[in-house]
């Protein structure tokens, strides 16, 4: 059974930065797509960000310039480096990855902007 392990999460101030990791483990297969998503109070989950397993990634927007979407594919993990945070980046933050057919999400990581 797949799982995945998120960490990173916490309380940060605006301009600062943080670090998400998500560990897949449990599969015979690599991943295929690995990438982030956040959910804000009131709001509906949206895509950060998504790397494949070739490099190529795609940002929301509201992100570009900020985060970076990276991925060890020897340690089935991805990565968000996020900086330049803002009090709008505040939300719970999940990883899916998928290993095709099927798509797996963690247990979600709280970020918190704020002074």
């Amino acid at each position: 059974q797949v799982q995945l392990v998120e960490s990173g999460g916490g309380l940060v101030q605006p301009g600062g930065s943080l670090r998400l990791s998500c560990a897949a483990s449990g599969s015979r297969s690599s991943p295929n797509e690995m990438g982030w998503y956040r959910q804000a109070p009131g709001k509906q989950r949206e895509l950060v960000a998504i790397i494949t397993t070739g490099g190529r990634t795609n940002y929301a927007d509201s992100v570009k310039g900020r985060f970076t979407i990276s991925r060890d594919n020897a340690k089935n993990t991805v990565y968000l480096q996020m900086n330049s945070l803002k009090p709008e980046d505040t939300a719970v933050y999940y990883c899916k990855v998928v290993i095709r057919p099927f798509a797996y999400w963690g247990q979600g990581t709280q970020v918190t902007v704020s002074s």
